[in-house]
């Protein structure tokens, strides 16, 4: 028999190889390396001045998110013994906290210093914050009145003694905090108060015309702290707040018997204000003593403590944007936008109709959500729709789509939404939605147990006569009126058979919970979704490997699977040129001899968020997949997501178009190197700048015009041409021999001519660019091929069925047209009339008299 060393020398051969490393980064610093990028912007001086405090706040929000949930989980895993190890940089939770840590000092000072400096240059401009060590005496008095009539009365001071514990600090509350000098020889005290939720937190202040002056809730409390506490008085004074763990599981709690998942969710968000704090924020100064006192309660270290000189919480710099004086906003801010009406759609018409002849392609925000929300507004008046379901991940607090499905159920339509309550930081707004749809008569389901519905697919589907027909629609972003102006996203609206019976199957899977549905066009988490790429990449490595071209392309927001980073280095192995553009956090790292040397990895931050995900593979790019999903282990393996096929030409031309602008970016853009940083894109000499998200804007606007006009122009020779038949009827009608004779009666007029449907889309279709990208772009980005040319291809489909012309049927002819239709040389000078209606009347009065009289009635 073998030994126990035999055994184990056996057992080490089956195991895997050691993993490589050398291509690989860690997820938490690669994503540190991220929000560092945004703020990068409130440093480029390209970038209107409020517009770069803006994005100070957004690296500061990330910020506090990444703390909460990431490090939060991080911290949990390590107060365990035996600690799990990262797959893609080897070091365990307890090293990653540690490596995370040591990074944010240097972070927090940068952000701290381009604060001071933008709000510096905004105080010379008029927009003024007001500091309490620096109030006039005009300020100081209108702060005190202020504080005396307002906050006094809400507040509520606490004093820290043995007979008053220290309070649960909720999670990312502000706080006042001092230490407090008794009256008699007890020991400082602690002073602690809420800052109110409930009050406005920017307080305008008197000043000139054309300025804005303004200062903040609690500066008002501390400029009147001396008055809070009675006979103690304040030794120091600072604003702290406290970030915790926000990295709870729900269905980890387990719902009880019989309790409603609703009341469940409720229940885990009032939990999470009292996890594990995680940081500490001290805007101000403290003595050792007062912060010990509190670094203590709430079991924190000193390395988790992070002190800075600017207001905590800068989210108010979105309220101020609206108070900006006029004559200033030009220079202050983007120019504004609206997103546009997309070119091959006419909102006049139904968007039902034009579905059903052709895809749509909608790309947020520079073409509006509105052929959507209209259609399924449409849908809930629609006689012949009896049934509309949908998955809602994140939706908007003031939801016209939400509305309207209310309004489709209150009308008798089968409505079955898939609400997530699990959507991080979204849970309280989905839990009222959830409540307010099923009072209106919807049937709301949840998603299953572990695993999220994090999928953005809706489905309408019409009863006509006896045959049933459905319109798909499937988004990379959620369904959401407000994101869709910030987030750049595609949906597709098709009509096409294959993708509906694959969505009516999924949606009958949700409800029965099975997860392991199979499909024809649809990839699917959690199972279908990650050989779909799995099954593309070695579709290319197998070309690469006989000598042809081979290539593939991402758009993510991170990539972090390790199965995918492995298969995307084989493929580089390969020869595969393989290009991405993401946004976040990319644990390979590209360039690496040997091993990564033909993947590009490129990243754009702007003005709006880059939120779409795109699959594409070979040269001429015949197998395009647009997704809910990144490839992040999470949305492969542990989510609902959906992979969906551009089949319709145009619209994978536009996708092709798109992506293509992106990769010409050298303005935004970045480019990961191999040690795993973010550089600038180098221009080639003589190379002008191009920043993609400007150039789509104005294209949106361009497309938008140019359709516009067409229309009009089309309109215009309708009517010329209708204006032109009554002339030749006029004419033709007119008497042509012995016209003295007799006096020919006035001819009736002609009835109005109807503009044919046809007319706008196929005027419409033309004004979108959807010429594919030629090889112009500079490397590294690969010449880009005709995708117009290429017949799409997806995963085992069925044949797509080949669209059929729709019957045209003849309308009736009216006498009156057949006589004007008839040949001019057969036409009478005179006609005679038909009766008139009193005519015929006293016609039939007459005969009525003769047959009573005559007793005949001939």
């Amino acid at each position: 028999m073998p030994s126990k060393i035999e055994k184990k020398q056996a057992a080490a051969k089956l195991r895997k190889p050691p993993r490589d490393f050398s291509y690989t980064q860690n997820r938490e610093l690669s994503w540190l390396r991220f929000d560092n990028r945004v703020l990068d912007e409130a440093f480029d001086e390209s970038v209107p001045l409020f517009e770069r405090l803006k994005f100070v706040s957004i690296f500061e929000s990330n910020l506090d998110e990444f703390l909460m949930v990431r490090v939060g989980g991080l911290s949990d895993l390590a107060e365990l013994k035996k600690q799990p190890v990262d797959n893609k940089s080897n070091m365990t939770a307890s090293e990653q906290v540690e490596a995370v840590v040591a990074k944010l000092p240097g972070l927090l000072d940068r952000w701290e210093s381009i604060f001071k400096s933008i709000e510096g240059k905004l105080d010379a401009l008029g927009v003024h914050r007001a500091r309490v060590d620096s109030l006039t005496p005009e300020e100081r008095t209108f702060v005190t009145r202020y504080f005396q009539a307002y906050v006094s009365p809400v507040i509520s001071p606490l004093v820290i003694d043995p007979r008053h514990p220290f309070p649960n600090l909720r999670n990312g509350a502000l706080y006042l905090a001092c230490g407090l000098d008794g009256v008699t020889d007890e020991e400082s005290l602690l002073g602690l108060i809420e800052i109110p939720a409930s009050m406005n937190r920017v307080v305008e202040i008197p000043s000139p015309t054309g300025t804005y002056s303004y200062i903040l809730l609690e500066d008002v409390i501390l400029a009147c702290l001396d008055s809070c506490f009675g006979s103690y008085k304040p030794l120091d004074r600072a604003l702290i707040r406290v970030t915790r763990n926000a990295d709870i599981d729900p269905d980890g709690e387990g719902v009880e018997e019989e309790e409603d998942y609703r009341q469940h969710m409720k229940r885990i968000l009032k939990k999470r204000l009292r996890l594990q704090p995680v940081v500490l924020a001290v805007s101000g100064s403290l003595e050792k003593q007062t912060l010990k006192t509190i670094r203590k309660a709430l079991e924190l270290s000193r390395r988790s403590v992070f002190t800075c000189d600017i207001p905590l919480n800068l989210g108010y710099v979105f309220g101020i944007e609206g108070k900006i004086p006029e004559h200033l906003r030009n220079e202050l801010l983007f120019t504004p936008f609206k997103p546009q009406p997309n070119p091959t759609i006419d909102m006049t018409r139904s968007i039902r109709e034009q579905v059903l002849q052709h895809d749509k392609l909608l790309f947020y925000p520079y073409e509006a959500m509105n052929p959507f929300l209209d259609l399924v507004h449409e849908a809930a008046y629609d006689p012949e729709c009896i049934s509309l379901r949908i998955t809602l991940y994140r939706v908007a607090k003031q939801s016209r789509l939400c509305e309207s499905l209310i309004d489709a159920a209150e009308n008798g339509k089968e409505v079955t939404v898939l609400m997530e309550l699990r959507a991080r930081f979204d849970e309280q707004n989905n839990i009222e939605w959830a409540e307010r749809l099923e009072e209106a008569g919807c049937t709301v389901i949840y998603g299953s147990e572990g695993f999220k519905c994090h999928s953005k697919i809706c489905q309408l589907t019409y009863r006509e006569g006896m045959a049933l027909t459905r319109l798909t629609l499937l988004g990379t972003g959620n369904f959401n009126e407000k994101t869709a102006k910030l987030y750049s996203d595609f949906m597709l609206m098709t009509a096409h058979p294959g993708i509906g019976e694959d969505a009516n199957l999924f949606f009958r899977n949700l409800s029965l919970g099975n997860l392991r549905g199979d499909y024809r066009f649809l990839g699917v988490a959690p199972v279908g979704l990650k050989p779909l790429i799995m099954r593309g990449l070695d579709r290319e490595i197998q070309r690469a490997l006989v000598g042809e071209p081979a290539r593939v392309f991402f758009k993510l927001n991170s990539l972090t699977d390790r199965e995918v980073i492995d298969k995307i280095a084989e493929a580089s192995c390969a020869g595969v040129r393989v290009d991405m553009i993401i946004r976040g956090i990319s644990c390979l790292k590209p360039g690496v001899p040997g091993k990564t040397e033909n993947v590009h990895v490129r990243s754009i931050v702007g003005r709006f968020l880059e939120h779409a995900r795109v699959y594409a593979f070979g040269v001429d790019s015949d197998m395009i997949y647009l997704s809910s999903a990144d490839m992040m282990t999470r949305n492969t393996e542990h989510r609902v997501e959906i992979a969906f096929p551009v089949l319709d030409p145009t619209c994978r031309a536009l996708v092709h178009k798109y992506m293509g602008m992106q990769l010409r970016d050298n303005v935004k853009a970045r480019s990961l190197t191999s040690d795993g940083t973010w550089v600038p894109v180098e221009r080639k000499e003589g190379e002008k700048p191009f920043n993609s998200q400007e150039a789509l804007l104005e294209r949106a606007y361009r497309n938008a015009e140019a359709a516009a006009q067409q229309r009009a122009q089309e309109k215009e020779r309708v009517a010329e041409k209708a204006i032109q038949s009554e002339l030749e009827h006029e004419a033709a009608v007119e008497p042509v021999a012995e016209p003295e004779a007799v006096v020919a009666p006035p001819v009736a007029e002609p009835e109005p001519v109807e503009e044919p449907e046809a007319v706008v889309e196929a005027v419409a279709e033309p004004v979108v660019e959807t010429e594919p990208v030629t090889a112009a772009a500079p490397e590294p980005q690969p010449a880009a091929p005709v995708v117009q040319q290429v017949q799409a291809t997806v995963i085992e489909p069925e044949p797509a069925p080949e669209p059929q012309p729709e019957p045209q049927v003849a309308k009736p002819t009216s006498e009156t047209s057949a006589r004007r239709e008839k040949p001019a040389g057969k036409t009478k000078a005179i006609e005679r009339h038909r009766p008139g209606r009193v005519r015929m009347g006293l016609g039939l009065i007459g005969l009525g008299l003769k047959t009573l009289i005559t007793g005949k009635t001939k």
